[in-house]
Protein backbone atom coordinates (compact mmCIF):
# COMPACT_ATOMS: atom_id res chain seq x y z
CA UNK A 1 0.00 0.00 0.00
CA UNK A 2 1.56 3.64 -0.75
CA UNK A 3 2.53 5.59 1.59
CA UNK A 4 1.62 9.22 2.38
CA UNK A 5 3.46 12.47 2.84
CA UNK A 6 0.86 14.96 5.15
CA UNK A 7 1.27 18.35 6.74
CA UNK A 8 -1.17 19.38 8.88
CA UNK A 9 -1.69 23.02 9.00
CA UNK A 10 -2.33 25.17 12.01
CA UNK A 11 0.40 22.42 13.95
CA UNK A 12 -0.33 24.51 17.14
CA UNK A 13 -3.90 23.58 17.24
CA UNK A 14 -4.86 21.95 20.45
CA UNK A 15 -6.33 19.43 18.00
CA UNK A 16 -3.16 18.49 16.44
CA UNK A 17 -1.88 15.85 18.92
CA UNK A 18 -5.27 13.82 18.98
CA UNK A 19 -5.37 14.36 15.38
CA UNK A 20 -1.49 12.80 15.15
CA UNK A 21 -2.57 10.35 17.63
CA UNK A 22 -5.78 9.39 15.39
CA UNK A 23 -3.53 8.31 12.20
CA UNK A 24 -0.89 6.71 13.75
CA UNK A 25 -3.94 4.38 15.01
CA UNK A 26 -4.76 4.03 11.64
CA UNK A 27 -1.88 3.17 9.90
CA UNK A 28 -2.73 -0.22 8.94
CA UNK A 29 -5.69 1.44 6.88
CA UNK A 30 -3.36 4.93 5.82
CA UNK A 31 0.22 4.39 5.98
CA UNK A 32 2.06 7.75 6.31
CA UNK A 33 6.09 8.13 5.42
CA UNK A 34 6.02 11.70 6.07
CA UNK A 35 4.34 14.23 8.42
CA UNK A 36 4.84 17.65 8.90
CA UNK A 37 3.62 20.59 10.81
CA UNK A 38 3.13 23.98 9.70
CA UNK A 39 1.89 27.26 11.98
CA UNK A 40 2.62 30.97 11.68
CA UNK A 41 3.09 30.77 15.12
CA UNK A 42 6.44 28.94 15.89
CA UNK A 43 6.82 29.10 19.40
CA UNK A 44 3.34 27.94 19.93
CA UNK A 45 3.96 25.18 17.65
CA UNK A 46 7.50 24.36 18.78
CA UNK A 47 6.22 23.33 22.36
CA UNK A 48 3.46 20.59 20.12
CA UNK A 49 6.18 20.24 17.81
CA UNK A 50 8.94 19.11 19.99
CA UNK A 51 6.70 16.82 22.55
CA UNK A 52 5.04 15.22 19.01
CA UNK A 53 8.83 14.23 17.79
CA UNK A 54 9.35 12.33 20.90
CA UNK A 55 6.09 10.34 20.60
CA UNK A 56 6.63 9.34 16.93
CA UNK A 57 10.43 8.11 17.71
CA UNK A 58 8.44 6.23 20.18
CA UNK A 59 5.67 4.82 18.30
CA UNK A 60 6.46 4.93 14.57
CA UNK A 61 10.18 5.66 14.10
CA UNK A 62 9.79 4.70 10.52
CA UNK A 63 7.74 8.48 10.15
CA UNK A 64 9.72 11.11 8.89
CA UNK A 65 8.05 13.94 11.06
CA UNK A 66 9.01 17.90 11.01
CA UNK A 67 6.97 21.16 12.16
CA UNK A 68 8.32 24.44 9.77
CA UNK A 69 7.03 28.00 9.65
CA UNK A 70 8.91 27.58 6.52
CA UNK A 71 5.64 27.37 3.54
CA UNK A 72 8.67 25.91 1.04
CA UNK A 73 8.95 23.66 3.63
CA UNK A 74 6.11 22.48 4.56
CA UNK A 75 4.30 22.06 1.54
CA UNK A 76 6.87 20.61 -0.38
CA UNK A 77 6.50 17.47 -1.33
CA UNK A 78 2.81 16.75 -0.15
CA UNK A 79 -0.09 14.51 -0.94
CA UNK A 80 -2.78 15.80 1.77
CA UNK A 81 -2.65 19.25 3.56
CA UNK A 82 -5.23 18.54 6.60
CA UNK A 83 -6.14 21.97 7.52
CA UNK A 84 -7.51 23.39 11.50
CA UNK A 85 -6.17 27.11 11.07
CA UNK A 86 -7.68 29.42 14.21
CA UNK A 87 -6.85 32.97 12.61
CA UNK A 88 -6.06 34.94 15.94
CA UNK A 89 -5.95 32.24 17.98
CA UNK A 90 -8.34 31.94 21.17
CA UNK A 91 -7.49 35.58 22.28
CA UNK A 92 -9.83 36.70 19.16
CA UNK A 93 -12.33 33.80 19.46
CA UNK A 94 -12.95 35.21 23.00
CA UNK A 95 -13.24 38.86 21.32
CA UNK A 96 -15.86 37.24 18.72
CA UNK A 97 -18.49 35.73 21.79
CA UNK A 98 -17.84 38.84 24.04
CA UNK A 99 -18.49 41.97 21.89
CA UNK A 100 -22.04 40.49 20.49
CA UNK A 101 -23.37 39.60 23.90
CA UNK A 102 -21.82 43.25 24.80
CA UNK A 103 -24.84 44.59 22.47
CA UNK A 104 -27.07 41.77 23.80
CA UNK A 105 -26.74 39.06 20.97
CA UNK A 106 -25.88 35.98 20.86
CA UNK A 107 -21.75 35.26 20.95
CA UNK A 108 -20.76 32.29 19.79
CA UNK A 109 -17.77 31.14 17.58
CA UNK A 110 -18.98 30.50 14.34
CA UNK A 111 -22.78 31.56 14.15
CA UNK A 112 -23.98 35.46 13.71
CA UNK A 113 -21.30 38.64 13.94
CA UNK A 114 -18.75 35.95 15.95
CA UNK A 115 -18.77 33.47 13.15
CA UNK A 116 -19.00 36.21 10.60
CA UNK A 117 -15.85 38.29 11.82
CA UNK A 118 -14.23 34.63 12.35
CA UNK A 119 -14.90 34.17 9.23
CA UNK A 120 -13.39 37.33 7.74
CA UNK A 121 -10.22 36.48 9.53
CA UNK A 122 -10.20 32.71 8.17
CA UNK A 123 -10.15 34.07 4.25
CA UNK A 124 -7.53 35.15 4.30
CA UNK A 125 -5.36 32.33 6.32
CA UNK A 126 -7.38 29.82 3.92
CA UNK A 127 -6.24 31.61 0.63
CA UNK A 128 -2.82 31.66 1.67
CA UNK A 129 -2.36 27.93 2.32
CA UNK A 130 -4.57 27.28 -0.55
CA UNK A 131 -1.75 29.22 -2.72
CA UNK A 132 1.36 27.56 -0.91
CA UNK A 133 -0.50 24.09 -1.52
CA UNK A 134 -0.92 24.60 -5.12
CA UNK A 135 2.99 26.28 -5.72
CA UNK A 136 4.63 23.30 -3.81
CA UNK A 137 2.43 20.36 -4.26
CA UNK A 138 0.31 20.95 -7.31
CA UNK A 139 -1.25 17.15 -6.86
CA UNK A 140 -2.09 17.76 -3.04
CA UNK A 141 -5.48 17.56 -1.52
CA UNK A 142 -6.61 19.94 1.31
CA UNK A 143 -8.73 18.18 3.65
CA UNK A 144 -10.24 21.07 5.47
CA UNK A 145 -12.49 21.17 8.36
CA UNK A 146 -11.33 24.81 9.68
CA UNK A 147 -14.56 26.75 10.87
CA UNK A 148 -16.37 28.45 10.20
CA UNK A 149 -16.83 26.47 7.68
CA UNK A 150 -19.55 27.52 5.77
CA UNK A 151 -17.69 30.79 4.80
CA UNK A 152 -14.43 29.35 4.71
CA UNK A 153 -16.14 27.22 1.69
CA UNK A 154 -18.07 30.16 -0.12
CA UNK A 155 -15.05 32.14 0.04
CA UNK A 156 -13.11 28.90 -1.66
CA UNK A 157 -15.58 28.75 -4.18
CA UNK A 158 -15.67 32.59 -5.40
CA UNK A 159 -11.37 32.94 -4.71
CA UNK A 160 -10.23 29.29 -5.41
CA UNK A 161 -12.78 27.93 -7.62
CA UNK A 162 -10.13 25.26 -8.60
CA UNK A 163 -8.36 24.78 -6.11
CA UNK A 164 -8.54 20.50 -4.80
CA UNK A 165 -10.16 21.58 -1.47
CA UNK A 166 -12.67 19.09 0.81
CA UNK A 167 -14.72 21.03 3.07
CA UNK A 168 -15.80 19.15 5.85
CA UNK A 169 -17.09 19.46 9.50
CA UNK A 170 -17.13 17.28 12.32
CA UNK A 171 -20.25 17.93 13.93
CA UNK A 172 -22.66 15.77 12.24
CA UNK A 173 -20.16 13.07 12.97
CA UNK A 174 -20.61 13.70 16.93
CA UNK A 175 -23.91 13.86 16.40
CA UNK A 176 -24.28 10.21 14.57
CA UNK A 177 -22.27 8.96 17.34
CA UNK A 178 -24.64 10.04 20.09
CA UNK A 179 -27.56 8.93 17.47
CA UNK A 180 -25.61 5.27 17.73
CA UNK A 181 -25.49 5.14 21.55
CA UNK A 182 -29.61 5.82 21.66
CA UNK A 183 -30.13 2.70 19.83
CA UNK A 184 -26.91 0.60 20.57
CA UNK A 185 -25.43 0.50 16.91
CA UNK A 186 -22.35 1.79 15.42
CA UNK A 187 -21.72 4.96 13.36
CA UNK A 188 -20.42 2.79 10.78
CA UNK A 189 -23.40 0.76 10.83
CA UNK A 190 -25.47 3.73 10.23
CA UNK A 191 -26.29 5.50 6.75
CA UNK A 192 -27.79 9.29 6.86
CA UNK A 193 -29.62 11.61 4.60
CA UNK A 194 -29.19 15.01 5.53
CA UNK A 195 -29.79 18.32 3.85
CA UNK A 196 -29.24 22.21 5.16
CA UNK A 197 -25.57 24.35 5.56
CA UNK A 198 -22.44 23.98 7.62
CA UNK A 199 -23.97 24.36 11.04
CA UNK A 200 -27.23 24.95 9.72
CA UNK A 201 -29.15 21.74 8.76
CA UNK A 202 -31.30 18.47 9.63
CA UNK A 203 -31.11 14.93 9.49
CA UNK A 204 -34.20 12.96 6.97
CA UNK A 205 -33.43 9.64 7.54
CA UNK A 206 -31.08 7.61 9.82
CA UNK A 207 -31.17 3.62 8.59
CA UNK A 208 -28.99 0.49 8.98
CA UNK A 209 -26.98 -1.22 6.11
CA UNK A 210 -30.29 -3.93 6.04
CA UNK A 211 -32.06 -1.00 5.92
CA UNK A 212 -34.10 -0.36 8.86
CA UNK A 213 -34.94 3.07 9.44
CA UNK A 214 -34.75 4.39 13.23
CA UNK A 215 -35.49 8.08 12.80
CA UNK A 216 -38.84 7.88 14.81
CA UNK A 217 -36.80 5.51 17.79
CA UNK A 218 -34.11 8.67 17.87
CA UNK A 219 -36.54 11.32 17.53
CA UNK A 220 -38.91 10.20 20.50
CA UNK A 221 -35.54 9.90 22.92
CA UNK A 222 -34.23 13.74 21.56
CA UNK A 223 -37.97 14.78 22.01
CA UNK A 224 -37.51 13.76 25.97
CA UNK A 225 -33.29 13.65 26.71
CA UNK A 226 -32.13 15.95 23.57
CA UNK A 227 -28.95 14.56 22.06
CA UNK A 228 -27.56 14.15 25.48
CA UNK A 229 -26.34 10.43 26.16
CA UNK A 230 -25.20 8.87 29.30
CA UNK A 231 -22.07 7.49 27.80
CA UNK A 232 -20.87 10.68 26.52
CA UNK A 233 -20.91 12.17 29.54
CA UNK A 234 -19.51 8.93 31.76
CA UNK A 235 -16.71 8.21 29.29
CA UNK A 236 -16.02 12.04 27.34
CA UNK A 237 -15.94 14.14 30.10
CA UNK A 238 -18.53 16.86 27.94
CA UNK A 239 -18.17 20.02 29.03
CA UNK A 240 -21.62 21.75 30.94
CA UNK A 241 -22.07 24.15 28.07
CA UNK A 242 -21.65 20.77 25.32
CA UNK A 243 -23.76 19.48 27.71
CA UNK A 244 -26.43 22.10 27.60
CA UNK A 245 -26.08 22.27 23.83
CA UNK A 246 -27.15 18.61 23.10
CA UNK A 247 -29.73 18.65 25.67
CA UNK A 248 -31.70 21.73 23.98
CA UNK A 249 -32.00 19.90 20.88
CA UNK A 250 -35.33 18.90 22.00
CA UNK A 251 -36.73 22.15 21.95
CA UNK A 252 -35.40 22.39 18.29
CA UNK A 253 -36.89 19.29 17.22
CA UNK A 254 -40.31 20.58 18.89
CA UNK A 255 -40.35 23.21 15.49
CA UNK A 256 -40.34 20.95 13.35
CA UNK A 257 -40.60 17.25 14.49
CA UNK A 258 -40.12 15.69 11.06
CA UNK A 259 -36.60 15.83 10.87
CA UNK A 260 -33.72 15.41 13.57
CA UNK A 261 -31.86 19.06 13.81
CA UNK A 262 -28.07 20.34 13.72
CA UNK A 263 -27.75 21.25 17.26
CA UNK A 264 -26.37 24.89 15.96
CA UNK A 265 -29.79 25.93 14.95
CA UNK A 266 -30.35 26.86 18.60
CA UNK A 267 -28.48 30.18 18.51
CA UNK A 268 -30.56 30.69 15.20
CA UNK A 269 -33.85 29.89 17.03
CA UNK A 270 -33.74 30.39 20.09
CA UNK A 271 -31.34 33.09 20.66
CA UNK A 272 -32.75 35.07 23.05
CA UNK A 273 -32.48 32.11 25.38
CA UNK A 274 -29.03 31.79 24.71
CA UNK A 275 -27.87 35.48 25.59
CA UNK A 276 -30.07 35.04 28.86
CA UNK A 277 -28.34 31.94 30.06
CA UNK A 278 -24.76 33.76 28.45
CA UNK A 279 -22.23 35.26 30.61
CA UNK A 280 -20.30 37.92 29.67
CA UNK A 281 -17.26 37.51 31.70
CA UNK A 282 -17.01 33.81 31.14
CA UNK A 283 -17.69 32.21 27.53
CA UNK A 284 -16.96 29.25 25.72
CA UNK A 285 -13.27 30.63 24.65
CA UNK A 286 -12.49 30.91 28.56
CA UNK A 287 -13.63 27.43 29.06
CA UNK A 288 -11.43 26.06 26.41
CA UNK A 289 -8.18 27.65 27.46
CA UNK A 290 -8.84 26.91 30.78
CA UNK A 291 -9.62 23.05 30.06
CA UNK A 292 -8.14 21.77 26.64
CA UNK A 293 -5.57 24.27 25.97
CA UNK A 294 -3.83 24.15 29.68
CA UNK A 295 -4.16 20.05 29.68
CA UNK A 296 -2.78 19.84 26.05
CA UNK A 297 -0.29 22.20 26.18
CA UNK A 298 0.74 20.79 30.04
CA UNK A 299 0.97 17.50 28.54
CA UNK A 300 3.28 18.45 25.92
CA UNK A 301 5.78 19.85 28.51
CA UNK A 302 5.90 16.96 30.66
CA UNK A 303 7.08 15.00 27.33
CA UNK A 304 9.44 17.30 26.64
CA UNK A 305 10.60 17.46 30.45
CA UNK A 306 10.50 13.73 30.91
CA UNK A 307 11.68 12.95 27.55
CA UNK A 308 9.35 10.37 26.79
CA UNK A 309 5.74 10.04 25.81
CA UNK A 310 4.79 7.23 27.68
CA UNK A 311 1.73 7.91 29.75
CA UNK A 312 1.80 11.09 27.86
CA UNK A 313 -1.48 12.52 28.64
CA UNK A 314 -2.14 13.19 24.96
CA UNK A 315 -5.20 11.47 23.97
CA UNK A 316 -7.01 9.66 20.50
CA UNK A 317 -9.45 11.50 19.03
CA UNK A 318 -10.83 9.23 17.84
CA UNK A 319 -13.96 10.53 16.04
CA UNK A 320 -11.35 12.77 13.94
CA UNK A 321 -11.04 9.42 12.18
CA UNK A 322 -13.33 11.20 9.48
CA UNK A 323 -10.47 12.87 8.37
CA UNK A 324 -8.81 9.82 7.16
CA UNK A 325 -11.74 7.78 5.71
CA UNK A 326 -11.75 11.16 3.26
CA UNK A 327 -8.03 10.87 2.80
CA UNK A 328 -8.74 7.09 2.11
CA UNK A 329 -11.64 7.90 -0.40
CA UNK A 330 -9.23 10.42 -2.41
CA UNK A 331 -6.04 8.30 -2.65
CA UNK A 332 -7.89 4.50 -3.15
CA UNK A 333 -11.09 6.12 -4.48
CA UNK A 334 -12.80 3.76 -2.19
CA UNK A 335 -16.64 5.86 -2.28
CA UNK A 336 -16.79 6.52 0.70
CA UNK A 337 -20.41 7.80 1.69
CA UNK A 338 -19.70 11.48 3.83
CA UNK A 339 -21.76 14.59 4.48
CA UNK A 340 -19.50 17.16 2.97
CA UNK A 341 -20.08 20.47 2.01
CA UNK A 342 -20.22 21.12 -1.44
CA UNK A 343 -21.92 23.10 -4.40
CA UNK A 344 -25.29 22.69 -4.27
CA UNK A 345 -25.81 21.91 -8.13
CA UNK A 346 -29.28 20.31 -8.07
CA UNK A 347 -28.59 18.26 -4.71
CA UNK A 348 -31.27 20.43 -3.35
CA UNK A 349 -33.76 20.18 -6.40
CA UNK A 350 -35.64 23.62 -4.60
CA UNK A 351 -32.71 25.41 -3.69
CA UNK A 352 -30.00 27.88 -5.45
CA UNK A 353 -27.90 25.96 -7.40
CA UNK A 354 -24.28 28.03 -6.66
CA UNK A 355 -25.14 28.09 -2.31
CA UNK A 356 -22.46 25.64 -0.74
CA UNK A 357 -24.71 23.19 0.97
CA UNK A 358 -24.23 20.26 3.08
CA UNK A 359 -25.47 16.76 1.86
CA UNK A 360 -24.02 13.07 1.30
CA UNK A 361 -21.87 12.42 -0.78
CA UNK A 362 -19.89 9.43 -2.58
CA UNK A 363 -16.14 10.63 -2.53
CA UNK A 364 -14.01 9.06 -4.74
CA UNK A 365 -10.68 9.84 -6.18
CA UNK A 366 -11.98 12.48 -8.26
CA UNK A 367 -13.71 13.90 -4.90
CA UNK A 368 -17.45 14.20 -4.09
CA UNK A 369 -20.07 13.68 -5.67
CA UNK A 370 -23.28 15.08 -3.91
CA UNK A 371 -26.48 12.66 -3.49
CA UNK A 372 -29.55 14.52 -4.20
CA UNK A 373 -32.29 15.11 -1.82
CA UNK A 374 -34.97 15.67 -3.55
CA UNK A 375 -37.11 19.45 -2.76
CA UNK A 376 -37.44 20.52 0.88
CA UNK A 377 -39.85 22.39 2.96
CA UNK A 378 -40.96 26.30 3.03
CA UNK A 379 -39.54 26.77 6.56
CA UNK A 380 -36.30 25.19 6.20
CA UNK A 381 -35.49 26.64 3.02
CA UNK A 382 -36.54 29.95 4.33
CA UNK A 383 -34.29 29.73 6.90
CA UNK A 384 -31.35 28.40 4.59
CA UNK A 385 -31.85 31.01 1.71
CA UNK A 386 -31.57 33.72 4.95
CA UNK A 387 -28.49 32.29 5.98
CA UNK A 388 -26.97 31.13 3.05
CA UNK A 389 -27.37 35.03 1.86
CA UNK A 390 -25.61 36.43 5.10
CA UNK A 391 -22.58 34.07 4.00
CA UNK A 392 -21.94 34.94 0.51
CA UNK A 393 -22.70 38.99 1.49
CA UNK A 394 -19.47 38.02 4.15
CA UNK A 395 -17.70 37.10 1.28
CA UNK A 396 -18.54 39.66 -0.89
CA UNK A 397 -17.40 42.05 1.74
CA UNK A 398 -14.11 40.50 2.21
CA UNK A 399 -13.67 40.65 -1.78
CA UNK A 400 -15.05 44.30 -2.32
CA UNK A 401 -13.78 45.79 0.91
CA UNK A 402 -17.07 47.27 1.33
CA UNK A 403 -18.53 48.30 5.09
CA UNK A 404 -21.99 48.52 3.35
CA UNK A 405 -22.27 45.09 2.24
CA UNK A 406 -20.81 43.27 5.75
CA UNK A 407 -23.29 45.70 7.36
CA UNK A 408 -26.11 44.16 5.47
CA UNK A 409 -24.68 40.86 5.91
CA UNK A 410 -25.00 41.05 10.04
CA UNK A 411 -28.70 43.23 9.25
CA UNK A 412 -29.39 40.15 7.85
CA UNK A 413 -28.72 37.75 10.60
CA UNK A 414 -31.28 36.05 11.75
CA UNK A 415 -29.57 36.22 15.19
CA UNK A 416 -29.31 39.95 15.43
CA UNK A 417 -32.51 41.97 15.78
CA UNK A 418 -32.21 44.78 13.87
CA UNK A 419 -29.51 47.16 11.59
CA UNK A 420 -28.97 49.69 14.16
CA UNK A 421 -27.56 46.86 16.57
CA UNK A 422 -25.78 45.11 13.47
CA UNK A 423 -23.88 48.42 13.08
CA UNK A 424 -23.06 48.91 16.57
CA UNK A 425 -22.00 45.22 16.47
CA UNK A 426 -19.80 45.65 13.38
CA UNK A 427 -18.17 48.93 14.55
CA UNK A 428 -16.97 46.98 17.59
CA UNK A 429 -15.94 43.85 15.68
CA UNK A 430 -13.85 46.03 13.27
CA UNK A 431 -11.80 48.01 16.10
CA UNK A 432 -11.29 44.36 17.50
CA UNK A 433 -10.09 42.58 14.03
CA UNK A 434 -8.33 45.66 12.85
CA UNK A 435 -4.71 43.72 12.65
CA UNK A 436 -6.80 40.51 10.71
CA UNK A 437 -9.57 42.23 8.68
CA UNK A 438 -9.17 43.99 5.30
CA UNK A 439 -9.75 47.66 5.50
CA UNK A 440 -13.48 48.33 4.81
CA UNK A 441 -14.55 51.68 3.09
Amino acid sequence: MKEFSIVIAGGGSTFTPGIVMMMLDNLDRFPIRQLKLYDNDGERQGILGEALEILLKEQAPHINFSYTTDPEEAFTDVDFCMAHIRVGKYAMREQDEKIPLKHGVVGQETCGPGGIAYGMRSITGMMEIIDYMEKYSPDCWMLNYSNPAAIVAEACRRMRPNAKVLNICDMPVGTLRRMSQIINKKPEDLEVRYFGLNHFGWWTSVKDKEGHEYLSEIRDYVAENGYLTQVEVDTQHMDKSWQETHKKAKDLLAIDPRFLPNTYLKYYLYPDYEVQHSDCSYTRANEVMEGREKTVFTAAKKIIEKGTAENSGFTIDSHASFIVDLARAIAFNTHERMLMIVENNGAIANFDDDAMVEVPCIVGSDGPEPLTQGKIPAFEKGLMHQQVTVEKLVVEAYITGSYQTLWQALTLSKIIPSAEVAKNVLDDLIEANKDFWPELK
